[in-house]
């Protein structure tokens, strides 16, 4: 039976999750295997997009990747959204929405969603979100148990709220914590419950 080899990494701000470059329109791209000497065969358990930041778990091991997708496993997002978010916006998310992906109507799962009080303890981005004087920004949990392509984003915006910056804080029970950017740690295995 093969040792397989799992990892959390803390993903940064304008990386793709994906170790190599197949694509000639993606040239000059920042992949995760510059972060970190990592194993063959390793891979991203799910996807967070370039623009997206935060809890990324990779794997040598097909079936963990599995059970780490399943709809049995929540995934937490901390979304800072332009203008001041409502409490009527985050009951629509909690019941679910249609959203659009690949062009065709999408209906959401009943969702975890509330607003933050306090803005997370965040280090700024490489690249500043925007200035100050374009209005106030808020900050949203929204926890998951299924991850369609760009879904955190398409649902703040049919409810009025684009984002503007999305961080992954947690996969089941394993929480970002005080991983910065660009932090990989090994671990035995994955706890999810």
């Amino acid at each position: 039976m093969p040792i397989h080899q799992h990892f959390l990494l803390h993903k940064p701000y304008k990386y793709l999750s994906q170790f190599i470059n197949n694509q000639t329109r993606r040239k000059n791209k920042n992949l995760l295997g510059e972060l970190h000497d990592f194993p063959e065969g390793i891979m991203s358990i799910g996807r967070l997009d370039e623009d997206s930041e935060g809890l990324l778990l990779l794997t040598t091991d097909g079936l963990e990747s599995q059970r780490v997708r399943s709809k049995k496993v929540e995934k937490e997002y901390y979304v800072q959204v332009d203008g001041l978010m409502t409490e009527a916006a985050i009951e629509k998310l909690k019941r679910g929405l249609t959203i659009s992906i690949h062009g065709k109507e999408y209906k959401t799962l009943p969702c975890k969603a509330s607003l933050l009080k306090n803005e997370p303890a965040f280090k700024p981005r490489t690249r500043k979100i925007r200035a100050a004087a374009h209005g106030p920004t808020s900050w949203a949990s929204i926890t998951l148990t299924e991850g369609k392509f760009r879904q955190v984003r398409k649902m703040t915006a049919v409810v009025g709220y684009p984002t503007l910056r999305l961080v992954r804080i947690r996969i089941g029970e394993i929480r970002l914590g005080e991983m910065e950017a660009g932090d990989v740690m090994e671990v035995s295995r994955f706890k999810l419950s």
